[in-house]
């Protein structure tokens, strides 16, 4: 069932997203040679608490941090710990929430760590662009298909494949909400967008095909060619105003 939120709703989940914004760009701003994923959860978990929040991920279904944190063929879920060092060159995709006063924010980001090839550069900027393709068509009257194809599209045309196996969603109460929102799909399909829904849209893209395989830890997902992956996110209210990114830090 497809819960749409009021006015009030929204103004409590635009809380939960910024501060979701703000612990992924803590995050970002602390990724460096060096550093373990670890430390880069610790940062994010202790801002979102400071904030009277609560790390969404953390505990879901098991997961045992606050953010997935992703390197290079890694495409989503990465488990943080004290052993994955980020080195040179990596690009790293971060992928939190947090819940504030029962409504959750969601969104994720793929970084640099310092100089990456001109390829990984590519990648990232593609992800980021298509998001926001995707974004366009988010509104009162489109369907989910609309979204999907524009995303889709501007993956496919650049040389690139998104992945298939996992998917968007719509965020609220509950972390993951109905409807799904592939990217992938054809335009004038699917559910139509109404005023009230609120989504979660996340390109998750791949130099190479879009085939994926889980690790044994039974999370992380990598590519199954091995080619780079990225990810970006943002949670959005469907309004009959317009549509508003809510994930902004």
């Amino acid at each position: 069932m497809i819960v749409l939120k009021t006015a009030r709703e929204l103004g409590i989940m635009k809380q939960a997203c910024a501060i979701s914004a703000r612990a992924l760009k803590l995050i970002g701003e602390a990724v460096e040679p060096g550093v373990s994923t670890a430390e880069l959860d610790r940062v994010a978990e202790a801002y979102i608490r400071s904030e009277g929040a609560v790390p969404n991920f953390k505990d879901y279904n098991g997961f045992p941090a606050t953010a997935c944190i992703s390197i290079n063929d890694q495409v989503i879920h990465g488990i943080p710990n004290k052993k994955t060092i980020i080195n040179q060159g990596d690009i790293v995709s971060v992928d939190l929430g947090a819940m504030f006063e029962g409504y959750n924010g969601d969104n994720a980001a793929t970084y640099a760590c310092g100089d990456i090839s001109p390829e990984a550069q590519r990648l990232i900027d593609t992800t980021r662009e298509s998001l926001y393709e995707g974004i366009k068509k988010a509104c009162v009257g489109n369907r989910i298909g609309d979204i999907s194809e524009a995303v889709q599209r501007y993956v496919e045309a650049r040389g690139y494949s998104v992945v298939r196996d996992y998917v968007g969603h719509g965020v609220g109460t509950s972390l993951h909400e109905a409807p799904e929102v592939p990217n992938y799909g054809v335009s004038g399909r699917g559910i139509r967008l109404v005023a009230g829904m609120t989504l979660a849209i996340e390109p998750m893209v791949n130099i190479g095909k879009h085939n994926v395989k889980v690790m044994p830890d039974g999370w992380t997902v990598l590519t199954a060619d091995g080619s780079l992956s990225a990810h970006f996110e943002h949670t959005v209210a469907i309004t009959s105003s317009g549509t508003q990114i809510m994930t902004i830090a």
